[in-house]
């Protein structure tokens, strides 16, 4: 069984986010996401609109992830990829370059993100009173 891990906030869930996970699931037969408390959030000084609990239930009810763990310190990648017997970390590719150095323990795979759409986007539309645009890509079957 090959195993992929991914890390994220998931707040605000949109299609963005379901189609890095769709894609994500494409690597492996077992997904697991480890989700951003809101104590490690608070350290990078961002702030969510829905609490760890609400963000961790979303993504684990979605059908296509198999664990959702918390993720409460960048440090914890090595350590879950060694526990979990984790064979690729899938992640944004904003994140691009900065996990190299787990390619000592696993495959390392940065996926293209989904066009006009992102967290801080919906929250400025939410904020100016505007619909989220609806040109972001939408991926049923994953690509």
């Amino acid at each position: 069984m090959k195993k992929v891990i991914t890390y994220g906030t998931f707040d605000l869930f949109h299609i963005g986010h379901l189609n890095l996970l769709k894609r994500a699931r494409l690597y492996g037969d077992n997904l697991m996401v480890a989700v951003s408390t809101d104590e490690f959030n608070t350290g990078k000084h961002k702030q969510c609109i829905y609490p760890y609990k609400h963000r961790a239930a979303i993504v684990e009810a979605l059908g296509i992830v198999d664990r959702v763990i918390p993720e409460s310190s960048w440090e914890q990648k090595i350590t879950d990829i060694q526990r979990y017997n984790i064979d690729v970390f899938v992640i944004g590719e904003d994140w691009k370059g900065k996990f190299d150095f787990l390619k000592e323990y696993c495959d390392v795979v940065y996926l293209e993100r989904t066009q006009n759409i992102s967290t801080t986007d919906v929250k400025q539309s939410v904020q100016n009173g505007q619909a989220v645009d609806g040109e972001a890509v939408v991926n049923p079957d994953g690509a």
